[in-house]
């Protein structure tokens, strides 16, 4: 059974989640690694979820204000032995409910065009590509992705 716990950065846990997120991140990023990682510090980012398979900690994602009305989507990762069996989504439905709470009107979020699964579960939960934003603008390697939040698109 997947178990969510709502979050900050002071987890141990999390941060045992985050190592591993890193390390993936500097061999797919290669030498554009520096550029991605000054835009994923944890001390900027206070709203995470983990999630437990069997009590053990599987995966985490995270939400960053970035306007007034825009949540955005950060830290999104699930240990290699657990993919397959829903964390991922499980996160990201987590994520949005929280951002709706805390009254943010739509999620963004950018990941990289090397990373398929990733392009693909957002596309599924319904969002859509958008002309990259903020510091990804003219990145060629990011994809920009938004998602309008609702009662409806949080079903």
């Amino acid at each position: 059974m997947i178990k969510l716990l709502r979050t900050d950065s002071g987890n141990p846990e999390l941060s045992e989640l985050i190592k591993l997120l890193d390390a993936v991140l500097r061999e797919s990023d290669g030498d554009e690694h520096a550029f991605y990682s000054q835009y994923n510090k944890l001390e900027n980012i206070q709203n995470f979820v983990i999630a437990y398979l069997n009590e053990i900690p599987a995966g985490c994602g995270a939400i960053k204000k970035y306007s007034d009305n825009t949540a955005e989507i950060k830290r999104m990762y699930v240990k290699p032995e657990f993919r397959g069996k829903g964390i991922a989504k499980n996160i990201l439905k987590e994520l949005e409910l929280w951002a709706y709470e805390l009254n943010y009107s739509e999620c963004i979020l950018e990941t990289g065009k090397k990373q398929s699964d990733a392009v693909g579960l957002y596309k599924r939960e319904g969002y859509k590509v958008i002309p990259n934003y903020g510091q990804y603008a003219g990145v060629e390697l990011s994809v920009c992705m938004k998602k309008i939040l609702n009662s409806e698109s949080l079903k």
